[in-house]
């Protein structure tokens, strides 16, 4: 008996029950008794017989898979709903977190509050304005060098004039 017989013989037909099934191999096989040896026949039996079994029990096994699957979706969902609630908890600690560290932070701004360090500061400000006149004069010396103008005329007058 070939494979193509028996596969056309046992085609998937909509709403038929497990007996019809059944009944339909035993007519293919006693069908096949004519064109086959008993060998054949009993392997075809055998295979056809293992096949039916697997069948039934992946029919069996598909009721619980499915409660399986709806449980594990229902589980996410639960995960998904206590991950978001553990997010909003999170946020709220860090709002709070931010207020208590804004009153009790020890290392907020005190430079406010102690004079050293604002006398420091006004030092730090007074040297850099130092240092922006230096540059300023270094350029109008050389502009006044390179002009011609005698530096060590301007110089001694300068000098002189505040000794008088």
């Amino acid at each position: 008996m070939s494979f193509s017989y028996l596969k056309e013989k046992f085609k998937k037909k909509p709403e038929k029950d497990g007996k019809e099934e059944t009944d339909q191999l035993e007519l293919a096989l006693s069908e096949g008794n004519i064109q086959e040896n008993p060998k054949e026949q009993k392997e075809d039996e055998e295979k056809i017989t293992l096949i039916m079994n697997r069948l039934n029990e992946i029919e069996n096994d598909l009721p619980r898979i499915k409660v399986n699957i709806d449980t594990l979706k229902s589980q996410i969902q639960e995960l998904r709903e206590e991950i978001e609630k553990l997010d909003k908890t999170i946020k709220d600690v860090m709002m709070l977190y931010e207020v208590v560290s804004q009153e009790i932070n020890p290392f907020r701004d005190l430079d406010s509050e102690n004079p050293i360090v604002k006398e420091i500061h006004e030092l730090k400000q007074d040297l850099e304005d130092i240092r922006k006149e230096i540059a300023q004069i270094k350029g109008d010396l050389k502009l006044l060098a390179y002009h011609g103008v005698d530096l060590d005329r301007i110089i001694y007058e300068a000098i002189s004039e505040g000794e008088t």
